[in-house]
C-alpha cells in the first residue's frame, strides 16, 4: 500500500500562484469566521438536537486541534538525535507509568507516544519498587520536616489548579487548617520564586476611601473571545467585537470586601441604558446601594440619562484616574481574574447565553464563598461583606508530631487543632475532600 507524503512535504503545481501561502492561511481564518457565525447559529436553536450536534462538532474540532498542535511539537523534538533528547525526571516517569496504566497502552505504545524506546519503559517497570533517593522512578520528592503526604498534596494541587500561587495555595490550605508558609510551598514545588499575586491596596484615592461594604463599587466591561483570540489574516486584522465572535461582560465589584456584586452578559457593547438596566437589578438583588460608583469614561458612563440615574439613586459618581494604584486597578485585576480562573479555563467558551451565565454564575458563587484574597489576608469577600470570622483564623491541623504547640506557625498565627501528628493531616485531608465536594456540587 502505498502511503501519502507528509502535508509539509507536498509539491505545488507549477502553474500556482506565487502568493499560494497567504491565500491559505486567508482561507483557513475566513472559515473559521464562517465556522464561528455558523456554530453561533445553531447554538441558539430553538431545536435540542440541533444545539447538541454544533456542540459536539465544536468539541471534535477542539480535538483535532489539540492533536496536530500534539503533532508539530513531536515533528520537533524528532529532529534530535535520541541520545541528546532530554531525559524525563523520576516524578514525570511515575506520571507517564500512571498514565500507561490508564489508557491500557502497550510498551511500544507508551514509548511511541513519549518518544523513548520500549527498553526504556520496560526498565521503569522493573525498578517502579526501588526505593532511595537514586530511584528511578519516584513520588514527588519529601520536604524537610514535613511528612511526605504534605508535599504531594500542594503538588498534586498546584498541577490541577495551575493558575494557584505559593501565596493563594498557602491560603486555601490554611483556611482548611493546615497552616503552610508560602516559602515552604515554594520548596515544595520545586520550582523558581513563582509569581505572586499582586495584592491591590485598599486605598482608591486620596478622594474617596473604601471604609465598609456597600461604601464604594466599580462597574466596568470587558469582552470574552467565544474562540482564543480576534485575530484575522485580511485587514482589519481582527474579527468584529460581537457576538459570535465574542461575548461583552458588565462586572461589578464592591471595593472593601472584593466582592463580585454581580454580572450580565451582552452580544454586543451595550447602551447606556442597558448598563443601568443591569445596576437595577444589582440593587434590586443585593438589598443595597453604594455611596460611590466609580467607572471609566467609556460612552455608556458619560451619557447624561446615566448621570440623572445616579442623582435619583442617591449614588455620587466618580470617574477612575488612569495608571493610579487602587483607581481602576481594583475591577481590572477583578476582570483579569475572572478570566484567567474561569472564561480561559473552560474547554470552549460556549456560544449559548444561558450556559456562559451559568458558567460565570458558578465561578461568582465559588469566588465570593471559597476563594481567599491576598488583599484580605486570606479571607473571602463573603466572610468581610456579611462580617463572618474568616476561616482561615480557625485552629489549624500540625502534622508535626514533635512541634512544640509555643512555636509561631506560618502566618496568621492560630493554636493546633487536636494533637499533633500525621493523625490530624488525615483528617484533614478527609475534611478538606468533603467541602471540596461540596463546593463542585
Amino acid at each position: 500500500m502505498r502511503h501519502s507524503p507528509p502535508s509539509g512535504s507536498l509539491p505545488l503545481p507549477r502553474n500556482w500562484p506565487r502568493r499560494v501561502r497567504s491565500a491559505v492561511i486567508q482561507v483557513i481564518s475566513l472559515a473559521r469566521s464562517s465556522l464561528a457565525l455558523t456554530h453561533g447559529w445553531a447554538s441558539e436553536s430553538m431545536i435540542p438536537e440541533l444545539r447538541q450536534k454544533a456542540e459536539e462538532e465544536r468539541l471534535q474540532q477542539e480535538i483535532h486541534l489539540l492533536r496536530e498542535e500534539i503533532c508539530i511539537k513531536d515533528v520537533r523534538m524528532e529532529q534530535i538525535e535520541p541520545h541528546r533528547r532530554p531525559h524525563y525526571p523520576p516524578t514525570a516517569r511515575l506520571a507517564i507509568l500512571e498514565l500507561r496504566a490508564i489508557r491500557g497502552w502497550s510498551l511500544a505504545q507508551t514509548a511511541r507516544v513519549f518518544q523513548v524506546s520500549p527498553l526504556t519503559i520496560a526498565s521503569w517497570m522493573t525498578r517502579l519498587d526501588q526505593e532511595g533517593p537514586e530511584a528511578l522512578v519516584q513520588l514527588p520528592e519529601p520536604v524537610n520536616r514535613f511528612p511526605d503526604l504534605i508535599g504531594y498534596v500542594v503538588r498534586r494541587l498546584k498541577v490541577l489548579c495551575p493558575t494557584l500561587g505559593k501565596v493563594k495555595i498557602a491560603q486555601i490550605l490554611a483556611r482548611a487548617g493546615l497552616h503552610l508558609a508560602p516559602a515552604t510551598v515554594r520548596r515544595m514545588l520545586h520550582d523558581k520564586e513563582l509569581p505572586r499575586p499582586s495584592g491591590v491596596s485598599e486605598k482608591f484615592s486620596r478622594v474617596v476611601t473604601a471604609r465598609h461594604p456597600n461604601h464604594l463599587w466599580h462597574v466596568d466591561l470587558t469582552t470574552v473571545p467565544t474562540s482564543l483570540g480576534f485575530w484575522t489574516a485580511w485587514l482589519p486584522f481582527t474579527v468584529p467585537q460581537i457576538w459570535p465572535f465574542c461575548w461583552w461582560t458588565a462586572t461589578i465589584v464592591d471595593h472593601f470586601p472584593r466582592r463580585l456584586m454581580g454580572f450580565a452578559v451582552y452580544r454586543r457593547l451595550p447602551s447606556s441604558a442597558a448598563v443601568r438596566e443591569f445596576l437595577e437589578g444589582v440593587f434590586r438583588r443585593s438589598g443595597a446601594r453604594p455611596r460611590h460608583l466609580v467607572s471609566d469614561r467609556g460612552k455608556q458612563f458619560i451619557a447624561k440619562g446615566f448621570r440623572r440615574c445616579c442623582r435619583r439613586w442617591r449614588i455620587q459618581h466618580r470617574f477612575g484616574a488612569l495608571d493610579k494604584h487602587g483607581s481602576l486597578a481594583v475591577i481590572e485585576r477583578s476582570m483579569r481574574t475572572l478570566k484567567s480562573e474561569c472564561t480561559r479555563r473552560v474547554i470552549l467558551v460556549p456560544y449559548r447565553l444561558a450556559r456562559l451565565e451559568q458558567e460565570l454564575r458558578l465561578y461568582l458563587t465559588w469566588y465570593n464563598g471559597h476563594r481567599p484574597h491576598s488583599s484580605l489576608r486570606g479571607a473571602t469577600p463573603d466572610e468581610i461583606y456579611h462580617r463572618c470570622r474568616p476561616a482561615i483564623r480557625a485552629p489549624r491541623f500540625e502534622p508535626r508530631r514533635r512541634w512544640p504547640r509555643r512555636s509561631p506557625c506560618a502566618s496568621p498565627q492560630t493554636l493546633i487543632r487536636g494533637q499533633p501528628g500525621l493523625g490530624s493531616t488525615c483528617r484533614f485531608i478527609s475534611t478538606a475532600s468533603a467541602d471540596i465536594s461540596r463546593s463542585s456540587l
